[in-house]
């Protein structure tokens, strides 16, 4: 079988649970070595995760891959480092860093969020990716052969949406930093490229899913009439992740079954 990832050593962030758990899984079975990177190591059992009473960890080595985890609070660089040098020192070196860590704050009007819910979109959202990159470029920098950045933005990241306006913000953010660094770092062969999907069925967005006003709406704005799948996020990761996109920089890549094409009101 043709391995995408054959023994390429991956950090994922957030990845005990969600998307990241989901993209865990499909690299590890393209070969990769996984270091999983998370305030917690149990999944969310609120979420849609395969098999929630395993760890990310256990899932993977069930399937016969390769992974460890390491306790991270993406928003303190101490705990961000020392995640990456424990792929390093696990596996030898590191060849993609997945800024997957997220939160969302939504349902409210402008004025009716506190400063509390900006400061923690951005230090996760923002401050999060950054420190994953700056710890990233660091070691691609010693190893001196390239390396690869995968940052989790969100259509919300590439337009605006009523009522959550602090996530919008910090996703827009997160949009521009990958821009800044695929121009920076592409002439050192450090590839940086954004996954930007809508809604989909994650622990995150488990109250929206199960709202079925907010279901019918969702669908309905959607040309692809479903959806998003944490599956479908995964294979685009993978596809970054690996040699076939190797001429791939700098995108924001949208996966969202078209619901950039339509608009939402208020």
């Amino acid at each position: 079988m043709n391995m995408e990832l054959d023994d390429k050593v991956v950090v994922i962030t957030g990845a005990s649970t969600g998307f990241g758990r989901g993209i865990a899984s499909r690299m590890a079975a393209e070969g990769a070595r996984v270091v999983i990177g998370d305030l917690r190591e149990e999944a969310n059992p609120s979420g849609f995760d395969e098999r929630p009473e395993l760890t990310t960890v256990q899932l993977l080595e069930s399937g016969g891959g390769q992974a460890s985890f390491a306790q991270c609070d993406v928003t303190k660089r101490m705990d961000v480092a020392a995640l990456v040098d424990h792929a390093v020192e696990r596996y030898g070196r590191l060849d993609v860093m997945v800024n997957n860590a997220g939160v969302y704050r939504g349902g409210k009007l402008l004025h009716e969020f506190d400063e509390a819910d900006l400061d923690l979109c951005f230090d996760v959202n923002v401050r999060g990716s950054f420190l994953g990159a700056q710890e990233a470029i660091r070691v691609f920098h010693k190893q001196g052969d390239g390396g690869n950045i995968i940052n989790l933005v969100s259509t919300a990241g590439l337009q605006g949406h009523p009522r959550q306006s602090v996530y919008n913000i910090s996703k827009g953010a997160q949009a521009n930093l990958t821009r800044c660094l695929a121009i920076e770092y592409g002439h050192q062969g450090i590839r940086v490229n954004g996954i930007c999907p809508t809604y989909a069925k994650t622990a995150l967005t488990r109250a929206y899913a199960d709202n079925s006003d907010f279901d019918k709406m969702f669908v309905e704005s959607v040309p692809l009439k479903r959806w998003g799948e944490v599956p479908d996020i995964a294979d685009l990761a993978v596809f970054l992740a690996s040699d076939r996109s190797s001429y791939i920089h700098g995108a924001l890549v949208r996966i969202d079954g078209g619901e950039t094409l339509c608009r939402y009101s208020v």
